[in-house]
C-alpha cells in the first residue's frame, strides 16, 4: 500500500483538498488500493468501477475553485437501493439484475451538485428485507455478520474502504450495522431526508441513513441535507458536565446480551464521571406495543411495495417478500390502523420525555455481531426508534466478549438532529477514549 490516505476522515479530505494539500485523484487512488487489498475478504460492493472513480476525480480537480462546493472531491458510498444514473441500482434481487435508471434519487442530486464522488454502490440484502443476506464479511472477524440490510455501506467505512456512506433503516438498517463495525451512524428524523430515489418498502419506516468514523463527519451531510433544529445552535460547545440524560432500556429489554448489558451501564457511568446526571427510566406501558406495532407496519405497508415485483416476477422474491404481499401473518386493516394510530399517539409523548433530557441513552444492538452470514442480526432494539420517527445516532466505543465492537444509541425528540449530534460529538470523545474497544486497521 503505497499511502494510508484512505485512512482520512471525511473532514480532514475535504481540508486539504481545500488547502491544495491532496488532490481528489490522489485520495480516490488511495481508497480504490485498499478495496482492491481487502475486497476478498469484506465484498463490500455491489458495483465499483475504479476507470469511472479516476475520471471523476481529475475531472473534479479540474473543476475551478469558485465553482467547488462543501463536499468537493469527497467519495461516498451509495446503498444499492438508492438510484444512481450512471451506475446500476439493482436492489440485490434478480429481478433487477444488471437494471440502470438513467436519473439519480434526490440524495444523489443533492450530493453530486454539493462536490461528492460517487464511489459505488454498497451490497444489501434483497430490497433491504429483514431476511437474506449479501456476501458481505464484517471487516473486524470476516466469520461474523456486518449487519444489515446496509451491510457494504457499514462495512466499507469500517473497513476504511470509505469514509462517508449512504445507507436506509426500516427497522434497524443503519444503527444495527454502524454498531457491529464500530462506526457512527446518523438515522435522522423520519422524512427529514428527501427518500425520492429510493426503493420503498414501508413508507411509515424508511429513512435514509448517514454512516462515518467521527459524529463531526456526520454533521458534514446534515449542512449539505439541510437539517435544522427550530432552535438555532447556541454556537457554544455542549458541555457533558451538568446536563441530564435517561438511560432507557425498553420492553425489550430480556433480548440483550451480556456485551449490550455491559456496555450501557458501562456508558452510564462514564456520562456520571464526567460529572453528567443520569436518570435510568421506564417507559410507561402504552410504549409496550411499539416493536409490535412497527412489525406491523413492516409487514402490511410491505404488502403494497412488493406487489409490483410480484406481479409481474414472483418467482424471483424471495418467501419472505412474498408473504408480505400474500399478507401470510393475517394482519387485518383494523389491526394496520391500530398500528398506524397507537404509534401516531406515542410519537409525542416520546418527544415530551425525551425534551427532559440532553439525549436518551440506550441499546443499538441485542449483542456484538453474531457469528455466520444467514443472519444480519436481530433489529429488536432500533425498530421503535425507527417507527417513533425520533433521530438516532450510534457512538461505539464498547466491545463484547470476542473484541467485537459494541456501540450505543443516543435519542432526542423528532426534529432535534442538530441538537443531538452536537451532543454525539462530546460523548463520542468519552465513548471512544473510555469505552474499552479501540479500532483496528487489518491488512
Amino acid at each position: 500500500m503505497t499511502s494510508q490516505r484512505y485512512t482520512y476522515t471525511a473532514t480532514l479530505a475535504l481540508s486539504m483538498i481545500s488547502d491544495g494539500l491532496l488532490t481528489v485523484e490522489e485520495y480516490v487512488r488511495s481508497l480504490l488500493e485498499r478495496i482492491e487489498s481487502r475486497d476478498q475478504a469484506v465484498q463490500a460492493w455491489q458495483h465499483l468501477d475504479p476507470e469511472y472513480v479516476i475520471r471523476e476525480a481529475k475531472r473534479l480537480d479540474l473543476t475551478p475553485h469558485r465553482e467547488r462546493g462543501p463536499l468537493h472531491g469527497l467519495p461516498i458510498a451509495v446503498k444499492d437501493i438508492i438510484y444512481t444514473k450512471d451506475m446500476p441500482t439493482q436492489h440485490n434481487s434478480p429481478i433487477y439484475y444488471g437494471d440502470a435508471p438513467e436519473i439519480d434519487a434526490g440524495t444523489i442530486m443533492i450530493l453530486r451538485r454539493a462536490g461528492a464522488l460517487i464511489l459505488g454502490k454498497t451490497t444489501t440484502t434483497e430490497f433491504a428485507s429483514p431476511r437474506g443476506r449479501p456476501n458481505t464479511r464484517n471487516p473486524h472477524d470476516p466469520s461474523r455478520t456486518p449487519g444489515g440490510s446496509s451491510s457494504g455501506s457499514a462495512a466499507a467505512v469500517g473497513d476504511f474502504q470509505a469514509p462517508i456512506a449512504l445507507g436506509s433503516q426500516t427497522g434497524g438498517s443503519t444503527i444495527r450495522p454502524a454498531s457491529f463495525n464500530g462506526i457512527c451512524a446518523l438515522k435522522p428524523t423520519w422524512n427529514a431526508i428527501t427518500r425520492e430515489g429510493l426503493k420503498t418498502y414501508a413508507l411509515t419506516l424508511d429513512t435514509i441513513g448517514f454512516f462515518a468514523r467521527s459524529v463531526e463527519d456526520l454533521e458534514i451531510l446534515a449542512d449539505v441535507f439541510g437539517l435544522e433544529d427550530d432552535q438555532a445552535p447556541s454556537g457554544k460547545k455542549f458541555e457533558l458536565r451538568g446536563a441530564k440524560f435517561a438511560v432507557i432500556r425498553t420492553a425489550v429489554w430480556p433480548e440483550a446480551g451480556p456485551g449490550t448489558m455491559s456496555a450501557l451501564a458501562k456508558g452510564a457511568q462514564l456520562l456520571r464521571n464526567q460529572g453528567a446526571e443520569v436518570d435510568e427510566i421506564e417507559l410507561p406501558s402504552e410504549f409496550h406495543r411499539a416493536h409490535e406495532w412497527a412489525s406491523i407496519l413492516l409487514h402490511s405497508e410491505g404488502r403494497a411495495a412488493f406487489l409490483p415485483e410480484y406481479t409481474i416476477a414472483r418467482t424471483h422474491l424471495s418467501p419472505f417478500l412474498v408473504g408480505h404481499v400474500q399478507n401470510v401473518n393475517k394482519i387485518s386493516r383494523a389491526e394496520q390502523l391500530e398500528a398506524y394510530d397507537g404509534l401516531a399517539a406515542l410519537r409525542p409523548k416520546m418527544d415530551e420525555i425525551a425534551r427532559n433530557y440532553a439525549a436518551i441513552l440506550t441499546p443499538s444492538v441485542v449483542d456484538e455481531a453474531p457469528v455466520g452470514h444467514e443472519s444480519t442480526g436481530n433489529p429488536i432494539f432500533n425498530s421503535m426508534w425507527t417507527a417513533l420517527h425520533t433521530p438516532v445516532v450510534n457512538i461505539p466505543g464498547f466491545k463484547g466478549a470476542h473484541d467485537m465492537p459494541i456501540g450505543l444509541s443516543l435519542v432526542a425528540p423528532r426534529y432535534h438532529d442538530r441538537h443531538l449530534l452536537a451532543v454525539s460529538k462530546e460523548v463520542e470523545l468519552v465513548f471512544e477514549h473510555e469505552g474499552g474497544w479501540e479500532r483496528k486497521l487489518y491488512v
